[in-house]
């Protein structure tokens, strides 16, 4: 649903907004020119995740509706215990 914009608050300025810290800008993107020179890291409010050596692909796979079952049912992080079980498998 969507708001009236007849309704929506107009009194506000930047003065209301707080100022951004050092560490946040440190995190934000940097672009010159509109061509981005430094990619942002995190969010405003916390760092994000490290930058790993070796890091995962996202890829698209199909499996059946059963492995997905039986692997979200053993709680957070099946994602990466079916990883492990293909590692197990492939024998790496």
């Amino acid at each position: 649903m969507t708001e009236n914009s007849a309704s929506l608050p107009t009194d506000w300025d930047d003065d209301d907004l707080p100022e951004w810290t050092d560490e946040q800008f440190a995190r934000a993107e940097f672009s010159v020119g509109g061509k981005v020179v430094r990619a942002a890291q995190g969010t405003l409010t916390k760092a994000g995740r490290p930058f790993a050596e070796n890091p995962k692909k996202q890829v698209t796979l199909r499996l059946d509706p059963d492995v997905i079952e039986k692997f979200r049912a053993t709680g957070k992080g099946w994602q990466s215990r079916i990883n492990a079980e293909l590692r197990k498998a492939l024998g790496i």
